[in-house]
């Protein structure tokens, strides 16, 4: 066997037994929870102990941890994700996954994309100019946004730009996806609208965890042989950042980029809640306060599994970004 081979077969290996294993602590995990989702879900109803003992059978609450466990194990098997709990089984978890998955790819998508291209794009010039004042500037914006909580900058946005603020208008909606009846061409700019605080708000925190990344790496770069030997040859500054450092530098930002590529389908549940996102992490959190287990375990393997799919990726791919990996 090759080495290449002995390296596929081992990020392969890798991957299965995390995806096992997230599988095995998801069911584990969320049985601690507080709360009982049989009395959360009728606490406005006048209901019977008989009823309540009656929907605790149907879900499988009465049965023992182990036996839980066991039919947990044998749905996975034939690929089933369970029935939610809330939807009193009207429709499969993997149903409802399907369901709300576009919006949250559409949403956290594109704000992963743009903080990709915004960050790698200043830390670059940032991390080739180290010291300078630009360089200064671009570092402390990052970083104060970074600190700054998600929900609380989603809040704060809508309070300025959908309610109103002084002399400045309420431009967009505070919430939700689209506005009711809007329908044909108007949908995508109506869309469009409702993605802008959203996406304004992943985008001010999450594009510096890149900016500070290639330019960490780029700063691990600067003294390196090569690029004094480029430069002894005469190319042009451009051309050595271009051609030779930014090459070199982009292996820990490609991890980032996959990690948060496959961090896309989970959602972002702060920020789908503040603006009332109809996607997958808006549902996270509605499940939760139940909890809905089977839609709770249900979602958190397949967002595990998306991140896990993407890191694999990112390790097959590194060997054709650095010859250093194949040897």
């Amino acid at each position: 066997m090759g080495k290449t081979t002995r390296y596929v077969v081992g990020r392969l290996l890798g991957a299965a037994l995390s995806l096992l294993a997230v599988a095995f602590i998801g069911f584990f995990l969320f049985r601690v929870l507080p709360g009982d989702p049989v009395r959360t879900m009728t606490e406005d109803q006048n209901v019977s102990i008989e009823q309540l003992e009656a929907l605790r059978h149907q879900f499988g609450l009465d049965q023992p941890l182990w036996r839980q466990f066991v039919d947990y194990v044998v749905q996975l098997a034939h690929f089933d994700l369970g029935t939610s709990y809330q939807y009193r089984g009207a429709e499969s978890v993997a149903g409802l996954i399907g369901e709300k998955l576009l919006p949250t790819v559409l949403l956290v998508g594109t704000a992963t994309v743009l903080s990709a291209v915004l960050g790698l794009w200043i830390g670059i010039r940032s991390g080739w100019r180290s010291g300078s004042t630009s360089d200064r500037v671009n570092t402390g914006i990052a970083l104060s946004l970074w600190s700054v909580p998600t929900f609380w900058l989603g809040l704060m946005l809508i309070i300025v730009f959908s309610s109103g603020l002084g002399p400045i208008p309420g431009l967009f909606p505070t919430g939700g996806m689209r506005d009711p009846g809007v329908t044909g061409t108007d949908l995508i700019g109506n869309v469009a609208l409702h993605l802008v605080l959203p996406v304004v708000t992943l985008v001010a925190v999450v594009y510096a965890q890149y900016l500070l990344v290639i330019r960490s790496s780029l700063l691990d770069e600067m003294g390196s042989d090569y690029l004094l030997t480029a430069r002894a040859k005469g190319l042009r500054d451009a051309r050595v950042r271009r051609k030779h450092a930014v090459p070199n530098a982009l292996l820990p930002t490609v991890t980032m980029i996959a990690i948060d590529l496959g961090g896309v389908v989970a959602g972002t549940i702060l920020v789908e809640s503040v603006f009332s996102w109809p996607g997958l992490g808006n549902m996270f959190y509605e499940a939760l306060k139940v909890p809905d287990l089977p839609l709770i375990q249900g979602m958190f393997l397949f967002f595990s599994a998306a991140v896990i799919v993407m890191n694999l990726l990112a390790d097959l791919i590194y060997p054709f970004l650095d010859p250093r990996v194949r040897r």
